[in-house]
């Protein structure tokens, strides 16, 4: 899997990462980064690199413990309630939706659409009366992305949609269609992942109190290891699609042009070959070579530093100000091959 994910020539991710290929007309917003091969991913990665940079998430690591110290706070004066709702979907929804400059008032419409597009195939968020829901909530998005766009052209503003749309790298500047899919890429990839990987996270410490009462009697000892092993376990994205663009071989497996190849992060993540003791959640686990932000290559997760900042965040307030909270009954889980997802989780502490 890592050796297919460094060889983007012979392993292309052009013509689609999921199990099914897109109809043409979900390309606009869908036809992201995630969906393409250089020359045309390496435009597009230069100029969104030079705006979504490391110093800039940097800048955004006290806002990131401001939001999670809120959600926080709000769930300790209610008690109980969804961990998914009103922790692990607010906090990446929040960040990703300030750092874009997109209005609070917009926030909940954001969330809503989203939950369709990466809820394909759950009845919950597209029932199958309606096929063209995902197109809809798509295009919604993208219309909201564009109008924000216009404006920020006008007059810009301290935020990376303003950044994005008067970059100019080389000569290069982003697209409209371009900015709306690397939006629907944010909220794929920077926020519903990470909901994902915050709502596992409670999952594994109410199962492994152990774990937990190590962690909080020791936070920051134990924070980086402890939320990479969460994004281990949670393996939020459960595969990619890739297909073989030339007839090659793979570790002694041959492969004709137009073969189609899953690369299965989750299995991956439990490669006891790899990983002692795999199924094992310990926080202390070093080295940690998961896959969880994806394979080492040009397709790495973007949004991994801020995903990473995010989780740590929201688990130094909860241990710190409700270190009873845990998982008070069965996730209702997503119906989804694609996305390991959990729609809701009952909390108390």
């Amino acid at each position: 899997m890592v050796e297919a994910s460094r060889r983007p020539r012979d392993f292309s991710s052009a013509e689609g990462i999921n199990l099914f290929d897109r109809p043409p007309e979900s390309l606009e917003f869908f036809d992201s980064m995630i969906n393409m091969d250089d020359p045309r991913h390496a435009r597009l990665r230069r100029i969104v690199s030079r705006a979504f940079t490391p110093s800039m998430i940097g800048r955004l690591e006290a806002e990131i413990r401001r939001v999670a110290a809120t959600i926080v706070d709000e769930l300790v004066e209610r008690g109980a309630g969804d961990f998914v709702a009103e922790v692990a979907e607010r906090l990446p929804l929040t960040i990703i939706c300030r750092l874009m400059g997109v209005p609070e008032d917009r926030h909940r419409f954001v969330a809503e659409r989203t939950n369709v597009i990466l809820g394909a195939g759950d009845s919950e968020y597209t029932p199958r009366d309606d096929p063209g829901a995902v197109l809809n909530a798509a295009a919604d998005l993208s219309g909201m992305v564009h109008e924000l766009a216009a404006e920020r052209i006008e007059a810009p503003a301290d935020d990376l949609t303003s950044r994005l749309v008067n970059a100019n790298v080389d000569g290069e500047k982003l697209t409209a269609g371009e900015l709306g899919s690397f939006f629907g890429l944010l909220l794929q990839a920077g926020s519903e992942t990470t909901r994902t990987a915050i709502s596992h996270g409670l999952l594994l410490l109410t199962a492994h109190p152990d774990q937990k009462r190590r962690w909080a009697d020791d936070f920051e000892r134990y924070a980086a290891t402890a939320t990479e092993e969460i994004v281990r376990c949670a393996s939020p994205i459960i595969y990619m699609r890739r297909t073989a663009a030339r007839d090659c071989e793979l570790n002694g497996h041959r492969f004709a042009a137009g073969d189609k190849l899953l690369l299965y992060y989750y299995s991956a993540n439990r490669d006891e070959t790899v990983f002692d003791a795999p199924e094992r959640f310990d926080i202390a686990r070093s080295p940690n070579p998961h896959l969880g932000f994806g394979a080492p290559g040009p397709h790495y997760c973007l949004g991994a530093h801020l995903a990473r900042s995010e989780v740590t965040a929201v688990f130094r307030e909860l241990l710190a100000r409700a270190p009873g909270v845990h998982a008070a009954g069965e996730p209702d889980r997503l119906r989804s091959n694609f996305l390991n997802g959990i729609k809701r989780l009952p909390c108390a502490l």
